[in-house]
């Protein structure tokens, strides 16, 4: 099982670890509500109850101050994909399960996808540390002859872009349980053929993926 990454800068102070998780609580509230180009900073330390020179001191500007909030969210929603695909020995299906989180945590989490899809950093890199699971399996994918070439050099950002499209759309439009199976079934099935896959077992894993998505929560 991959481990989990520690994101988090070393060194820090049990004092400023403190402002800095202040700085992050507030910056959450503001970000799923509106992009981080609408937030003023003052409006952040405002909000966290800090002196507006400790928000540099944690984060060089807003941008990265939101790639760090998103990644707070990305490593929970890892946690889960992690959790789920515990024991499944198939990378394709490890690939495939990893979608079906996704929108699970969208459906269920709607705020807290917001605040990942508004983050617009480097998290899509295959070397990105957040991204170490799902890279294993496309290589282990590769190696097995079972995924295009191409997958290897641009199957991270192929796979992500699309649960990012499919998360976009089920915080959207909110579907009910049955048409957001269907929409998790068809997007694995592309997402999957695209990578080259034979359609019938990318037809049986989207099925598969799908009736385990259950229902949204009222």
């Amino acid at each position: 099982m991959t481990s989990r990454p520690d994101l988090s800068p070393p060194g820090l102070s049990p004092r400023a670890a403190r402002t800095r998780a202040a700085l992050i609580a507030a910056g959450f509230d503001l970000l799923a509500a509106k992009p981080i180009d609408a937030i003023p900073i003052d409006e952040v330390v405002t909000r966290a109850g800090v002196a507006k020179g400790s928000f540099f001191n944690h984060f060089t500007d807003k941008q990265a101050f939101a790639e760090a909030i998103a990644s707070d969210v990305r490593l929970q929603l890892e946690d889960q994909v992690t959790r789920a695909n515990a024991g499944v020995a198939d990378p394709v299906a490890r690939i495939a399960g990893g979608m079906r989180v996704g929108a699970a945590f969208a459906l269920t989490d709607p705020k807290r996808t917001a605040v990942l899809l508004r983050s617009h950093g480097t998290s899509t890199a295959r070397a990105h540390p957040l991204n170490r699971g799902l890279v294993e399996d496309i290589d282990a994918a590769c190696a097995a002859g079972l995924l295009r070439p191409e997958a290897r050099t641009s199957g991270v950002l192929y796979w992500l872009g699309l649960c990012q499209i499919l998360m976009v759309n089920l915080v959207e439009r909110r579907p009910d349980a049955a048409n957001a199976r269907l929409r998790v079934r068809e997007m694995i099935t592309l997402g999957l053929t695209g990578m080259g896959i034979d359609a019938a077992l990318a037809t049986t894993l989207a099925d598969q993926a799908a009736a385990r998505l259950g229902s949204r929560p009222d």
